[in-house]
């Protein structure tokens, strides 16, 4: 603040260095080390009085009210910095010359003098479309039309005016000379300007890079396109209105036009449905007369179905032993969790197992590495179905009792002998089951 007050009042103030980057730093590292030690606040003293009187940079209190606090870079907003006294560079009011310009117009710009002369920047940027060119014995040749629509004269003033302003047809309808080459609308000079390009095209179709398809200018096309915007761009309020009303309609038409098919397609469907459901209804009562028929007939011929099958289809069915779940969901799950039976198991099948696992003295609930739970379930598995072929071979001979008894009763006087290889087994005895013994009561 005090700088600041000497050069308001014009007071002389000693050269301030110039600050590079080291000497920034230095002074910043200094004053961090200044501040290491804040100042304490005296008692008594309000902390806003003492904000007012003293800061840890121990400067001397502001004239003017800051928008920054006491101290650079401690306030909400941060301090340009305090460079030295340099002298500016100097600058001159040069001449310049645009390249893209033929005239050889000279303009001025400010520059520095430290600056080399360049080329101008933004002449890169004037680019020219390249506009064919003709001979006379060309256009004798090929660009000859009716006269009364356009002469040698017309045509070359067009393509005069193409090239100045780079086809902006807008621009050259209105460069025109129309009291010397009469009126020609934009349309006109579009069409003769692309007719020449086609026309041009065909001739050079051998020579190389003119391969190109020329471009057919629709003279008829563009007249009624600008035509209808005209139109649409006079419009009335009125008209627009109506349009959109008509639009509206024309919606709500359409609405209700999708709704009545809709509703079509749901009742052919309903009919479908209820057709089908006749057919079908028929169809099962003339298959159920047929099933009774062929009931009735086998009830005559169809031996009694024997207990063996049944076991044995029972087994078919369950499949061979346990099949255990494949834990592969996702998150963390416990190895052990493999060993779990499934909820499908009959405690009746747990029951079973867990005496043929007492039975053969296996460890109910072992170490769960990887290869002991794979062993431990195929283990499971096959003693699971070591039951139920147990209970198997036990129907079946309590089958072959019962045939015995049966051939005896019907035949008096003579017996059946049953091999001991079908009735006992080389590992274990058939034992009687529940369903065995109650058939046997009933015999």
């Amino acid at each position: 603040m005090t700088a600041d007050v000497r050069d308001i009042l014009d007071i002389e103030r000693p050269m301030t260095p110039e600050i590079s980057r080291e000497s920034f730093l230095v002074t910043k590292k200094r004053n961090f080390e200044r501040t290491k030690g804040p100042s304490k606040r005296p008692e008594g003293m309000h902390r806003e009085v003492f904000a007012l009187l003293y800061n840890d940079n121990k400067d001397a209190p502001p004239l003017l009210p800051t928008d920054t606090a006491l101290g650079i870079g401690s306030g909400y907003k941060q301090v340009k910095a305090r460079l030295g006294m340099k002298k500016v560079r100097k600058w001159e009011w040069a001449p310049f010359t645009n390249l893209a310009r033929t005239d050889g117009a000279v303009f001025h710009h400010w520059r520095r003098l430290s600056d080399e002369p360049k080329e101008y920047p933004f002449a890169k940027f004037n680019k020219h479309l390249q506009i064919p060119e003709y001979t006379l014995a060309e256009y004798n040749a090929h660009l000859q039309t009716n006269p009364q629509k356009w002469t040698k004269e017309q045509t070359d003033h067009l393509f005069d005016l193409a090239k100045r302003f780079d086809l902006r047809f807008i621009i050259m309808a209105d460069r025109w000379d129309r009291t010397q080459y009469g009126i020609k609308t934009v349309e006109d000079l579009k069409e003769r300007y692309y007719e020449i390009i086609g026309l041009l095209s065909k001739s050079k179709a051998g020579t190389a890079g003119n391969d190109k398809k020329s471009f057919v200018f629709d003279i008829e096309h563009e007249r009624r396109r600008k035509e209808q915007l005209k139109k649409l761009f006079e419009r009335t309020s009125q008209q627009v209105k109506e349009e959109q009303n008509l639009l509206n309609e024309l919606r709500k038409i359409e609405a209700r036009k999708k709704e009545r098919e809709r509703k079509t397609q749901d009742l052919q469907k309903l009919i479908s449905q209820a057709d089908q459901q006749g057919d079908a209804a028929a169809n099962a009562q003339s298959a159920r007369k047929y099933e009774k028929k062929l009931h009735k007939k086998k009830l005559h011929h169809q031996p009694r179905p024997s207990k063996v099958d049944s076991v044995v289809n029972a087994i078919e069915i369950g499949g061979s032993g346990i099949k255990f779940a494949d834990l592969r969901g996702s998150g963390v799950s416990l190895r052990s969790q493999k060993m779990k039976l499934p909820a499908n198991i009959g405690q009746r099948k747990v029951k079973a197992l867990e005496q043929a696992i007492q039975e053969f003295k296996v460890d109910p609930s072992p170490p769960p590495t990887e290869e002991i739970c794979n062993s431990f379930n195929d283990l499971r598995s096959d003693m699971v179905l070591l039951c139920e072929l147990r209970t198997a071979l036990s129907t079946c001979v309590y089958e072959l009792e019962s045939l015995k008894h049966q051939y005896e009763a019907a035949c008096p006087g003579k017996s059946l002998n049953i091999p001991a290889s079908l009735t006992q087994s080389s590992q274990f005895k058939a034992e009687p089951t529940e369903s065995n013994a109650a058939s046997s009561s009933t015999v």
